[in-house]
C-alpha cells in the first residue's frame, strides 16, 4: 500500500516546532522545541508534574470487508546530541569538549539535530487483530564523528550521538456493528532513562524521546469513516473512540488513508499551494514569516546558515522568492458564496 501520496502534510506536522523564528540556536524560544507530539521515556515522566506523556492513542472506525487489511506508518522524529570538540595540544589526540569553534569561517556549535524515523506494519489481517497484537519498536543507537581541519591540520571534530530507542504499538480492532469495525492503536515510548539527578533537564529527556510522534494509517478493502462528520447511525460510535495525542482525520478522496496527527486538522488537509515550502513554525503565516527573515541581520543569518541543514535551506529558499511569489503569499480567493440577508 502506497502511503506517499500524504506525507507532504504529514512532513508539515513532523516538523511543526523544530525551529521557530528567528531559527537561531541563541534564541529562548529554540532552546525547548517541540510543542507537540513529545512522547518522553516513562521514568522522565514519572518524575515531572506536567503534561509530558510517554504514549498516545489513536482510534478511529472503518467500514471492512472480510479481506479487510489494515497498514501502519509510525513516524516521528529522533533527537541527536551534536558536540563539538577541540584537540588540546599538538599531538592532535585529545578532544576538549566547547560549545563553540571558529574553523575559518565556519563557526560549529553543539546542537540537538533531528532524525527521521518511520516504522511501518504492512498489511495486518484485521480478523487477525480481534485479539489484541503487541508489535515491538527498535532504534539503536548510533555514533559518528566528523574531523574539522583548518590549513590542512586537524582542530576539532564533531561528535554525534543518537541514543537507543524502545517502543510497542498495541493493536486491535473491535466490531461494532454491521460491517463497521473500531481500531484501536496505542504508541508507547518504552525507551530507558537514567536521571543524571533528581531533576532532570527536558533536553535530556528528548535524546531518548520520540518527538512530533504521528501515525499514517491505510486500509485494503475498506474505507475509514470521518470522526468529524460520521455518516448517519454512527454518531455515538464516533463519539465513543478516545484519542490522546493524537487526532485522526481522512486524508483522501477514497477514505483509504487517515492521518493521526499531535496538532488538530480537518479532514482531506492540503497545503497551501502558495506556500514556498515549510517554515516549521507554529500557525506560521508564510508572507509575515518570510518578511521577517529578509529582515534578519547579517550576523543572524550566519548563525542560522552554520546551525542546521534544515534551517540553512529555509533561508536560502526565502532570500531567492522572487516578487511574485510573494504577491500570491498577500492573499487569495479561493471562492465566493452568495451572501443571504436575514430579517431586519
Amino acid at each position: 500500500m502506497n502511503l506517499g501520496h500524504v506525507e507532504e502534510i504529514a512532513n508539515a506536522v513532523l516538523y511543526e516546532g523544530y525551529m521557530l523564528y528567528p531559527y537561531r540556536p541563541s534564541a529562548v524560544k529554540n532552546r525547548q522545541r517541540f510543542n507537540f507530539g513529545v512522547l518522553c521515556p516513562p521514568a522522565y515522566c514519572e518524575l515531572q508534574t506536567g503534561s509530558d506523556s510517554w504514549f498516545l492513542q489513536t482510534e478511529c472506525l472503518c467500514r471492512t470487508a472480510a479481506s479487510a487489511r489494515v497498514t501502519i506508518r509510525i513516524r516521528f522524529l529522533q533527537m541527536v546530541q551534536r558536540s563539538i570538540g577541540r584537540y588540546a595540544g599538538r599531538d592532535a589526540r585529545e578532544l576538549e569538549y566547547v560549545n563553540r569553534l571558529e574553523v575559518g569561517e565556519h563557526v560549529y556549535q553543539s546542537w540537538q539535530e533531528s532524525v527521521e524515523r518511520a516504522v511501518t506494519y504492512d498489511a495486518l489481517d484485521l480478523t487477525g487483530l480481534q485479539t489484541p497484537a503487541d508489535l515491538d519498536l527498535s532504534i539503536p543507537s548510533e555514533d559518528s564523528r566528523e574531523e574539522l581541519s583548518a590549513c590542512g591540520e586537524p582542530v576539532g571534530a564533531i561528535i554525534r550521538h543518537a541514543q537507543p530507542l524502545a517502543g510497542s504499538v498495541h493493536i486491535q480492532a473491535r466490531g461494532c456493528r454491521d460491517d463497521v469495525v473500531k481500531l484501536s492503536f496505542r504508541l508507547e515510548n518504552r525507551s530507558l532513562f537514567r536521571a543524571t539527578g533528581t531533576n532532570p533537564s527536558r533536553d535530556e529527556a528528548l535524546l531518548h524521546s520520540m518527538v512530533s510522534a504521528h501515525m499514517i494509517l491505510g486500509v485494503e478493502n475498506g474505507e475509514f469513516l470521518s470522526l468529524l462528520d460520521p455518516p448517519r447511525g454512527c454518531e455515538d460510535l464516533a463519539r465513543e473512540c478516545q484519542n490522546v495525542g493524537n487526532w485522526p482525520v481522512l486524508a483522501d478522496d477514497c477514505a483509504t488513508t487517515m492521518l493521526a496527527s499531535p496538532i488538530i486538522l480537518y479532514d482531506h488537509p492540503v497545503i497551501a499551494p502558495e506556500s514556498a515550502g515549510n517554515l516549521f513554525d507554529s500557525t506560521e503565516i508564510d508572507e509575515i514569516l518570510a518578511l521577517r527573515i529578509l529582515t534578519l541581520s547579517d550576523d543572524e543569518k550566519a548563525e542560522i546558515r552554520q546551525s542546521d541543514d534544515r534551517a540553512r535551506a529555509l533561508l536560502e529558499r526565502t532570500e531567492n522568492i522572487p516578487a511574485e511569489q510573494f504577491m500570491k503569499l498577500h492573499g487569495v480567493v479561493r471562492g465566493l458564496t452568495e451572501v443571504k440577508e436575514g430579517p431586519a
